[in-house]
């Protein structure tokens, strides 16, 4: 949850109103949001000072006007600035109507055009623009516009990953202006802050070794072959994205016409980012909300005009929105409380849902959902009526879950120490590294991986416990470890594609085999489960088998190429293979970086999670 800070005297004159500050978090609970503090710069520079030696200096010229810090739902993105927030509430108390967003007509003018090269997409391939023409800034407005592009930056942005903001005094460049991607020796300018040329690379270097904000953007870029660049038409560089804008086109408080530029990864994400910057800070335009259009052509030739500040229609039943809340109102009503949540709506004609316009201030509108969730909020949550559930339940463990806590504390009592491993593994790891191949059925892959230690959803917990065994080689011998949790199978059984299963997996690693541990752990997890041996005489185990439909048992088996041959079992209960248990090959070991042998039990537990009669018990929550 983002947290922004506003100066309290600003945003009570942006109100209209001056309120002392319980009324003020009475409005802001009415609303869905919460103030979290209430300081001053001195204040806040005095915390700081506090673990520092030094800069005792600035305290006395720090400002003590009271600051209010306002948490803000991390998807409200038009509220990351004070124009954001009064206007939002402005908007709530229906002392404002929500503003009509247009664009400039251009008719008899020079659209400014932005031409993207090729060569940007192997790197940043999208950018967006727009202009604001006659902006009036002061002190405040200039610091507001700074500080809403950095919350951005944090949260929708990604730190600049998917988005990077740059903001130029259009009186100091020339249109029109070309998004290229070039080597980064070929790119030389003056940066922002510095009095010197550099080339890019250089500039990367200089940051990583003395700029402690902006060295975390440089890896964004400093492996690619080429690096973004925006050039006006006298080839004066503007920005060099997603690190550092050209001190030759930067705002100051005398700008009057902002050129506004996103580049991107994500276009959607762009989009968003641009409509968000130019809806909050048109109100200052010489005609306040009206947005001057940029041509964009793209590598392939196509143009398209940004921003694109059409609205969005929702089709919502009125049904869906009072079963949600409890109430039982008309359409009529519920299009007037979304009219304060900054949503134009109207009823259909046969009343049996509202339309609902979306504006671009308002791009966590997704789903019916959220639509129900603004009338919740403008009708009040405490206005609500309290109702008994037609149902009544009462929350009780899984089965499952009961199940398995019996196993961990057996194993611990077994002189096994409990590990938790990540669900997500290398593709190596999960195949290779065992000696398997992948066979495309088995394993959930993760679409655009991070980095190459979580590509895919693992099907065993064993390389999770042979990872973990390599990561305390230091620790004396003998190590024994086990796990419970979920394995990730392919399932066209299931909607989403997939299925979990409950699993165990123990290691027991020494500097000799010690094959007859591991065993005698799978004996003793059988006889805590009640399952008995399929070839033990025992009368009253006989009963029990009948009971359960059959025993377990364990085979000789060297199908599976993780484990020594010869020294390899598969278990199997009611003739169904649901664990394997041996000696790891070397090879395996060798590939987890282990230098003694490892005895390793995996098992299916799901299949054992039945009730006294021998009825399977349901595993998973529906």
């Amino acid at each position: 949850m983002p947290v922004v800070g506003v100066n309290r005297d600003k945003l009570f004159e942006a109100l209209g109103q001056k309120y002392t500050e319980e009324e003020f978090e009475e409005l802001c609970f009415e609303y869905g949001i919460e103030l979290d503090d209430v300081t001053s710069e001195k204040e806040m520079l005095r915390k700081e000072l506090a673990t520092r030696t030094t800069g005792a200096a600035d305290l006395g010229a720090a400002s003590e006007e009271v600051i209010y810090k306002i948490d803000i739902p991390a998807n409200r993105y038009d509220m990351l600035c004070l124009e954001g927030i009064a206007r939002s509430l402005n908007i709530f108390r229906q002392r404002e109507t929500p503003p009509l967003y247009r664009l400039a007509d251009m008719a008899g003018k020079q659209i400014v055009r932005m031409t993207v090269k090729p060569e940007t997409a192997l790197v940043r391939p999208f950018v967006v623009c727009a202009v604001l023409r006659g902006i009036d800034f002061d002190s405040v407005r200039y610091n507001s516009f700074i500080d809403l592009q950095d919350k951005l930056h944090q949260n929708l942005c990604r730190q600049r990953t998917l988005v990077a903001v740059g903001t130029h005094d259009l009186a100091k460049i020339r249109a029109p202006f070309t998004y290229e991607a070039l080597p980064p020796e070929d790119i030389r300018f003056v940066p922002l802050k510095q009095t010197r040329e550099f080339n890019a690379r250089e500039l990367l270097q200089h940051y990583l070794a003395n700029d402690q904000k902006l060295k975390k953007f440089v890896p964004i870029i400093q492996n690619s072959l080429v690096y973004p660049a925006i050039y006006d038409a006298d080839r004066t560089l503007l920005s060099l994205p997603p690190v550092i804008n050209g001190a030759h086109s930067a705002i100051s408080l005398d700008t009057r016409d902002v050129f506004i530029e996103c580049t991107a990864t994500d276009l959607t994400k762009a989009k968003i980012v641009l409509n968000t910057v130019v809806a909050m800070f048109s109100q200052y335009c010489s005609t306040p909300f009206e947005i001057e259009p940029v041509e964009v052509v793209d590598a392939l030739g196509d143009t398209q005009v940004y921003p694109q500040l059409d609205t969005r229609q929702m089709d919502v039943a009125v049904p869906y929105i009072n079963s949600c809340i409890g109430l039982d109102l008309q359409a009529d009503k519920i299009a007037q409380l979304l009219s304060k949540m900054q949503l134009s709506a109207a009823a259909a004609p046969d009343g049996s849902s509202v339309v609902v316009q979306v504006p671009i201030t308002r791009s966590d509108v997704l789903h019916a959902c959220d639509v129900m969730e603004d009338v919740a909020i403008a009708y009040g949550y405490n206005n609500l009526v309290k109702t008994v559930p037609s149902t009544v339940t009462a929350g009780k463990e899984l089965p499952l879950n009961q199940m398995c806590e019996l196993l961990r504390g057996e194993c611990a009592m077994a002189g096994f120490t409990e590990v938790l491993t990540w669900a997500l593994c290398s593709h190596a790891e999960n195949f290779s590294k065992l000696r398997q191949q992948d066979d495309g059925t088995t394993a959930a892959c993760i679409g655009n991986p991070a980095t190459a230690e979580f590509e895919v959803c693992r099907t065993s917990l064993l390389p999770g416990a042979l990872k973990t065994l390599a990561a305390n080689k230091d620790i004396p011998l003998p190590v024994k470890l086990f796990e419970v949790s979920d394995v990730i199978l392919l399932s066209s059984q299931k909607g989403c594609g997939a299925e979990n299963r409950r699993r165990l997996v123990a290691v027991l690693c020494d500097r000799a085999a010690s094959f007859e541990v591991i065993h005698g752990l799978l004996n003793r997890v059988m006889e805590v489960l009640q399952v008995p041996y399929a070839a033990d005489p025992d009368p009253t185990l006989q009963r029990q088998r009948q009971l359960l439909g059959g025993g377990y048992d364990w085979r000789a088996d060297d199908d599976s190429p993780a484990f020594f041959p010869g020294r390899h079992a598969s278990v199997y209960f009611r003739d169904r293979r649901v664990g394997e248990f041996g000696i790891v090959h070397p090879e395996v070991l060798e590939a987890f970086d282990l230098n003694n042998t490892v005895a390793a039990l995996e098992l299916d537990l799901e299949p054992f999670c039945f009730d006294q009669l021998g009825r399977p018990m349901e595993t998973q929550i529906l």
